[in-house]
């Protein structure tokens, strides 16, 4: 196939591979902004793609493409009612996400209490004091 000069294979070695639909872990996922909006309107309530698709400013297709990652990863789930699937957050992904951000604030907590616990150097005795 020949374009504007170039050959399909030396077109597409030479773009730059894009991670955009790459599985990743939860925190990886819902960094991407467009899954996280969806994340968010899921969190409302469950939802067919259409539905989804409206309020994005990206296509059906592309959307469906973010909720299969999403169900990939265990953060969606979706069942059959009619001839389309409604999806909704699935409770056990969302709840392991929850508890690595606990994880995270308990060690920060615990690190704070330990920084503020330590005796300045101001407080510490010196020569001349005692």
């Amino acid at each position: 196939m020949r374009w504007l000069g170039l050959t399909w294979p030396t077109v597409s070695c030479n773009l730059p591979f894009v991670a955009t639909y790459q599985a990743g872990d939860g925190w990886d996922l819902i960094a991407d902004p467009t899954r996280r909006a969806i994340v968010e309107r899921l969190a409302r309530r469950p939802q067919a793609v259409v539905e989804l698709a409206e309020d994005l400013p990206i296509s059906r297709p592309a959307v469906s493409q973010h909720l299969k990652i999403l169900k990939d990863a265990g953060l969606v789930s979706d069942q059959a009612s009619g001839n389309r699937r409604v999806y909704r957050l699935n409770p056990a992904g969302v709840a392991a996400l929850r508890d690595q951000l606990e994880t995270f604030w308990n060690r920060a907590l615990d690190n704070y209490r330990n920084v503020a616990a330590e005796p300045t150097t101001a407080d510490e005795p010196t020569e001349e004091n005692s």
